[in-house]
């Protein structure tokens, strides 16, 4: 299985899968909010050229996506007869799907939920959850917004809350234009939209609908650029990457502190408070029992791999972070 060019952007989002056997080539667009299809094989060599191909099947977080889509290209590199499928339907969406055992690795956004852990015990599911990554929600304008460069949690809040009646900027700050928002943000089966409500509105889920929702990113990334009176939020990553086309917020907790924009720097080192958040990858302990999953789990938190993670435009793990998820991963496959 052969995956899109690394290059970030519109069509970025649009994961191409081509897959070789027996000398017939064929490519299929997967549309990233499906299921993935394929079904995963039992223990194979990922060392042994003429080893059977096999499958490892990763769906969830769309914060996540573009980390574990480049580890996979790369890894499928070195693992040719390994296929990887790598799909994006939201933290909440892939762990519907992991829970009832149709995935091998969820990607998250967030921490896996008590009822998710309770829904795994139902069906059997033992797994083990590594920190891959570090992300700092980001909250972005139109870059044409020469209005505002630092924004309160306070007045966040008065936009999102699930009872905001807030419709234009003005009815946030006096100072601001006497013109309409355009709110883009994370549907609701979304880690982030878990993440940013829970920070912003004190409880998570808990926000006002009136905004344009979508599970893919890159088309709230658009949205926000193609309208000077929008605000939206997403990770850091994607504005990241995007930064010719969106401005991003500096953030202020409380009356007491500072407004810090969100860097690298920043977001490793906790400052860009509290919008600093590790990201995951939870993998079904009965798939590690395979090579190729395990393999690529310990690549994940290689040098290469981290690598990969700042190539995406997210943040690596600290030495400290590290060294503690290569020893619980090198538990469980004791």
């Amino acid at each position: 299985m052969l995956f899109s060019s690394n290059a970030r952007g519109a069509g970025r989002w649009a994961l191409s899968v081509c897959v070789l056997a027996l000398g017939f080539t064929g490519c299929e667009k997967v549309d990233s909010n499906s299921a993935p299809s394929g079904s995963t094989t039992e223990a194979g060599s990922s060392e042994t050229m003429d080893a059977t191909p096999s499958t490892i099947v990763i769906d969830g977080s769309s914060t996540v996506y573009p980390i574990s889509q480049a580890i996979a290209e790369v890894f499928h590199e070195q693992h040719e007869h390994v296929e990887i499928t790598v799909t994006q339907s939201g933290t909440g969406g892939g762990m519907k799907k992991f829970v009832v055992n149709e995935l091998d690795i969820c990607d998250a956004s967030r921490p896996i939920k008590q009822e998710e852990i309770d829904k795994c015990a139902e069906h059997g599911i033992e797994f083990l959850e590594l920190e891959v990554a570090i992300d700092g929600l980001s909250v972005v304008v139109n870059p044409q917004n020469d209005w505002v460069e630092c924004i309160t949690i306070a007045e966040l809040k008065k936009i999102w809350a699930p009872d905001s009646k807030v419709t234009k900027w003005s009815e946030v700050n006096p100072a601001w234009p006497d013109e309409p928002i355009a709110l883009y943000g994370a549907d609701t089966d979304s880690g982030t939209f878990e993440y940013f409500t829970e920070v912003v509105n004190g409880k998570a889920k808990a926000s006002r609908t009136e905004y344009t929702y979508n599970s893919d990113d890159n088309l709230l990334v658009q949205g926000v650029a193609d309208g000077k009176y929008s605000l939206g939020y997403f990770g850091y990553g994607y504005y990241a990457e995007n930064k010719d086309k969106l401005k991003a917020l500096s953030i202020k907790k409380d009356d007491s502190s500072e407004c810090v924009a969100p860097t690298p720097e920043t977001i490793e080192m906790g400052t860009y408070a509290p919008m600093a958040r590790p990201l995951f990858i939870y993998i079904n302990k009965a798939a590690l029992k395979r090579s190729e999953v395990a393999d690529f789990a310990k690549f994940y938190l290689t040098e290469e791999g981290q690598k990969l993670v700042t190539d995406q435009a997210f943040v690596r793990l600290p030495a400290d972070k590290l060294a503690a998820m290569q020893e619980r991963l090198a538990e469980a496959l004791k």
